[in-house]
């Protein structure tokens, strides 16, 4: 494994959702980089399958299995994460899912309030918990991913955007709020994720090196922004 560089030595990087495709993919990048990882997911086995992949030395790694949508896991996990760091300098938001293909009067109350858990309730805790300790330091960075037709919806996909329109908007907020502490927060916009390589989307390996781009010293300028990467 690289020696950690300059820039990372010492930096945490909270990501949930950790286990997925694009999940993995950003910890292993971020952990060749020399990055502390703080690992949030919901399955302990793929979990452990992460960590022994990683091999990272204890002093770099925190993961938990949390409940993302509860409010006080989150804020135990968040203090938890600053017990061991002692900081935390970015937050990469990866849990996904969705429901689709329902027009409105066809979706019920259980797709709403899914979606409304995934999206929406994480991303509220996670900024709650996270972005005090994140403007604590003077430099951050926040990420996440989110479809190219939240602002253009087709049919048919109501439920599913109206929550990550609910989410982006967080994350607009937390870049205006966050301005002044040296802390970025911007939304990565995919038509879809494409992890088999198939060309019918954007891929992990585009995503991650988009995030590598967001952190580096000349993207400091650069929050708020929804960022097309398809």
């Amino acid at each position: 494994m690289n020696n950690p560089s300059t820039s990372a030595q010492g930096k945490v990087v909270v990501i949930t959702g950790a286990t997925g495709a694009l999940g993995s993919l950003t910890a292993k990048t971020f952990a060749t980089q020399g990055y502390a990882l703080a690992l949030l997911d919901n399955d302990q086995n793929k979990l452990d399958v992460l960590t022994r992949d990683l091999n990272l030395p204890n002093e770099r790694l925190f993961t938990s299995i949390v409940d993302l949508r509860n409010g006080q896991a989150v804020h135990d996990s968040a203090e938890a994460v600053s017990a061991k760091f002692g900081s935390v300098h970015a937050l990469i938001h990866l849990v996904g899912g969705w429901v689709g293909g329902k027009t409105l009067p066809e979706a019920n109350t259980a797709d709403l309030e899914s979606m409304l858990g995934q999206h929406v309730w994480t991303t509220f805790h996670l900024f709650q918990a996270f972005s005090p300790k994140l403007a604590a330091n003077g430099w951050g960075r926040v990420i996440t991913v989110s479809p190219s037709t939240v602002s253009n919806p087709p049919a048919k996909r109501g439920v599913y955007l109206a929550t990550k329109a609910a989410q982006e908007n967080f994350v607009l907020t937390l870049a205006a709020e966050l301005k002044e502490h040296g802390v970025t927060a911007n939304i990565i916009q995919v038509r879809a994720i494409d992890v088999e390589n198939k060309g019918t989307g954007t891929t992990p390996v585009e995503i991650v090196k988009a995030m590598q781009y967001l952190f580096s010293d000349e993207a400091g300028k650069i929050t708020g922004a929804r960022i097309p990467l398809y």
